[in-house]
């Protein structure tokens, strides 16, 4: 992975926890529910991330065609979350980022 695109990663990855947040504090009906989706929203990606797809080496090792698709659905909830809480345009960036920085970070392998 290039320096560049390993930078735009990390950058995507604090997003996806800040979208995720955003998403959870903004969709509940009362204040119970607003915490316990903005912060076990990201809390659950973060369990994710760890379990199968930690730069450092993941618990649990996938191949790396279900590697490629647990990063999108993982990094793409967030693009989802964005939409959802009312910011199509960011939805829209964001996952083209996501698009182009999984396909240059497993192309360039």
């Amino acid at each position: 992975m290039t320096g560049a695109n390993a930078a735009l990663a990390f950058t995507l990855e604090l997003a996806m926890l800040a979208a995720l947040g955003y998403w959870g504090f903004r969709t509940g009906s009362g204040l119970g529910l607003r915490l316990l989706l903005g912060l076990g929203a990201p809390a659950l990606a973060i369990a994710l991330w760890s379990l199968f797809l930690a730069a450092g080496g993941p618990r649990f090792p996938q191949p790396t065609a279900v590697t490629i698709v647990l990063k999108l659905l993982v990094l793409g909830s967030a693009g989802l979350a964005l939409y959802a809480a009312g910011r199509p345009t960011l939805a829209l960036v964001y996952g083209a980022l996501v698009v182009l920085s999984v396909t240059v970070e497993y192309s360039t392998r």
